[in-house]
């Protein structure tokens, strides 16, 4: 059984930054009010400190043209080795600032993007969190296991975690 415990504004943003901060690659959904909708693997750059979160983008990508015509997109960050799971509803807005390309450029990204800073393929996507909600072990996967295993021998309810919504 988890407990719940929502957290607002400052904690909310901590805890969201903690989670991506350790995890980094997201699953990004767009057309997400559509059947089927889109979904691949992008890596989270920065939470800045209002809980915004920032993604590298081609600026022929479809999800771009996606975001144009829908921009609620989904954000689903997991750990399975350490149990830690969190999603994100937010609203999707393309951006095309050189100061903020720069600030959260790094050697990496030339991987995808050859011509670096000044790629004209590169833009950027801030995603602004509406709701979003996480699940936690508190003592870690092992602990949370034996507990687990324990409650079924013994039927008793065993403390495995925490979840909550988390609002900024």
């Amino acid at each position: 059984m988890s407990n719940i415990k929502n957290l607002y504004n400052e904690d909310a943003v901590k805890k969201i930054k903690d989670f991506v901060n350790d995890i980094k690659v997201c699953m990004f959904c767009t057309k997400v009010t559509d059947v089927p909708f889109r979904t691949r693997p992008m890596a989270t750059l920065e939470v800045d400190d209002e809980g915004n979160l920032w993604f590298f983008t081609g600026k022929s990508s479809d999800k771009n043209d996606e975001i144009k015509d829908n921009d609620t997109v989904q954000l689903i960050y997991a750990k399975n080795s350490d149990a830690h799971f969190l999603t994100i509803t937010g609203q999707a807005t393309l951006v095309h600032d050189k100061a903020k390309k720069d600030e959260l450029w790094n050697p990496i990204v030339k991987a995808y993007f050859p011509g670096g800073k000044e790629d004209p393929n590169l833009a950027l996507i801030k995603v602004k969190p509406v709701a979003a909600h996480y699940w936690d072990t508190v003592y870690g996967k092992m602990v949370t296991w034996l507990k687990m295993a324990t409650s079924a021998v013994t039927g008793n309810q065993a403390d495995v975690g925490v979840e909550g919504k988390l609002k900024i």
